[in-house]
């Protein structure tokens, strides 16, 4: 595209000359003054060419431009890569070969060319801030990506004279940067989808075991905050993330339906022991007001059994039945307990009698001296004890006591007595002092003979042994003599 002039006007603003002569370049519509900013220029995508105007108006002559920007890295001059025709016509030389940027009629040479120069001094601003952006790790690897042909597109379709070759190797020469960036963020995003991983099969492992155990309690606390963990962290790759979700769910579903059912069981069994625990109230009410103590207690202590085997009823009732239960054994115990009581005073007296019997009679036993006579004695006393009756409640113990003593030293003199005149035993020691006395004079015939063929050694070894059996011996005469006592 050329741009063409025709009549003079009155001087224009750089704002005009950019719309006359810019409508087909990247940075038309900006002021071209020193105080424009290069990035802004940079970032300015390049429209598609338009065509030029059917009466071209001749544009005002154009005052001297502001220096412009320092170039952002040194180089060859932009203006060596381009040229400018006598009409105003500028061209770019490039690898492809030369093109026309622009037309900027009855104005310098060099004034045409600093006007397509400063635009690519532009672009060359926006490529190197793409390049520290990109060093410096600013700037995502996918969206470098993105920047990088956007900037290949405005170089390759850029109204402006400078290395634009230069340019589109800088940008070819961030690729290697740019892919180990790439690497460098696969490598923490494997790292980090390795350690999700890992939690989340920690959180599957704690979900199965809750699964599997009975802790209805936490477990359901548990599970929840174990669901909140889950969703706060990232997904990983599908495949594995849904397995392993599936398992989590799986067993939170698991869990779910066995406390469910260990639940309704559990109500059930109350249910069952809250009916049979009206039963046994029921039961207890008949017996509250007997007065048959004996049966009655052991009566209760039968219902107290079947309560406890019964389990908690429902925790609404299960104190209020207690209660009941509870206030009809208090009736029949308090009862029981006064009934008891007043008997005991009417028993005072028959304990009075009994401990004045046995005060008399407990020194008149004595079976070690004379065991008829105290046999018939202690017979004597319980004949007496029979007629006397009960005693307290309190006394009965102590009393027994002391009557089962005196029975047990009657039966251990009557052991004794019978272990002296048992024949069985009696044979039975005499028998063995007689093997006794039949060795010892085995082995005195032994010691003579040794003796006697001059066997020293022998001989002593003979009498040692029968020295011991002598020893034997008189245990054993002894014991053969108890029974002839």
């Amino acid at each position: 595209m050329t741009e063409q002039a025709s009549a003079p006007e009155p001087p224009a603003t750089p704002a005009t000359v950019a719309h006359v002569i810019g409508q087909d370049h990247p940075t038309a519509g900006v002021a071209e003054d020193e105080n424009t900013s290069t990035a802004t220029a940079a970032a300015e995508p390049a429209p598609a060419p338009t065509p030029a105007p059917a009466a071209p108006v001749e544009p005002p002559s154009i005052p001297t431009p502001a220096p412009p920007p320092a170039a952002p890295s040194t180089g060859p001059d932009p203006a060596s890569f381009g040229r400018v025709d006598p009409d105003g016509t500028v061209h770019v030389r490039t690898r492809a070969g030369e093109r026309v940027v622009g037309q900027i009629p009855d104005t310098t040479p060099e004034e045409a060319m600093a006007f397509y120069t400063r635009r690519y001094e532009s672009l060359a601003v926006g490529v190197d801030l793409l390049a520290k952006r990109i060093e410096s790790g600013a700037v995502a690897p996918d969206e470098a990506a993105h920047q990088i042909k956007k900037e290949r597109k405005a170089i390759a379709e850029a109204s402006a004279v400078g290395d634009l070759d230069g340019l589109l190797e800088r940008l070819d020469s961030l690729a290697p940067q740019l892919e180990e960036h790439r690497q460098a963020r696969r490598a923490e995003k494997a790292q980090q989808q390795a350690e999700v991983r890992r939690t989340k099969e920690q959180y599957v492992a704690q979900a199965e075991k809750l699964a599997a155990g009975n802790d209805w309690r936490h477990g359901v606390n548990r599970f929840r905050d174990l669901l909140e963990q889950w969703k706060a962290l990232p997904r990983i790759d599908k495949a594995t993330d849904d397995e392993l979700w599936h398992r989590f769910s799986s067993a939170r579903s698991t869990y779910t339906r066995r406390r469910k059912a260990q639940f309704a069981e559990q109500a059930s069994k109350r249910d069952s022991a809250a009916s049979t625990k009206r039963a046994i109230i029921s039961e207890a009410q008949k017996l509250a007001t007997s007065t048959d103590w004996g049966p009655t207690s052991g009566e209760f202590r039968d219902l107290m059994q079947r309560w406890k085997a019964a389990g908690p009823a429902p925790r609404e009732i299960d104190d209020k039945l207690w209660q009941e239960f509870r206030g009809l054994q208090d009736t029949f115990f308090a009862a029981r307990t006064a009934a008891q009581n007043e008997q005991d005073q009417e028993f005072v007296a028959n304990q009075q009698a009994k401990e004045a019997l046995l005060a008399e009679y407990e020194p008149r036993i004595k079976p070690h001296e004379d065991l008829a006579a105290a046999r018939s004695t202690f017979r004597e006393l319980l004949d007496k004890w029979s007629e006397i009756g009960k005693v307290p409640r309190d006394a009965m113990r102590p009393l027994d006591g002391r009557i089962r003593a005196l029975e047990s030293s009657l039966k251990k003199v009557e052991d004794d007595q019978w272990k002296r005149t048992n024949p069985e035993a009696k044979a039975r020691a005499e028998d063995t002092a007689s093997k006794l006395r039949d060795q010892i004079s085995s082995y005195e015939e032994k010691a003579a003979k040794a003796e006697a063929r001059g066997d020293a050694k022998a001989a002593a070894e003979a009498r040692k042994a029968a020295d011991t059996y002598r020893s034997w011996l008189s245990s054993a005469e002894a014991a053969a003599s108890d029974f002839s006592g």
